[in-house]
């Protein structure tokens, strides 16, 4: 009998480590594109600002759920 296994494909994400929320400079997991101009925030800050940013803003990138993943 042989066993195969198969390995979930690899997923990018466009946001990194080196990308730095603009309140308090913890990694960023949401940018928000706003006037031309893309903000970065942390799932805490992001959060926090979400309504308000949400209305003016021309895009919203969200990779929160990344925080839910196990390694």
């Amino acid at each position: 009998m042989t066993t195969t296994t198969t390995e979930a494909p690899a997923v990018s994400y466009r946001l990194t480590a080196m990308d730095r929320c603009d309140s308090c400079g913890a990694q960023a997991y949401i940018a928000a594109e706003v006037n031309g101009s893309e903000l970065l925030f942390c799932a805490h800050h992001g959060r926090k600002y979400e309504e308000k940013l949400r209305a003016v803003a021309t895009s919203w990138h969200d990779e929160t759920a990344r925080l839910d993943e196990t390694v």
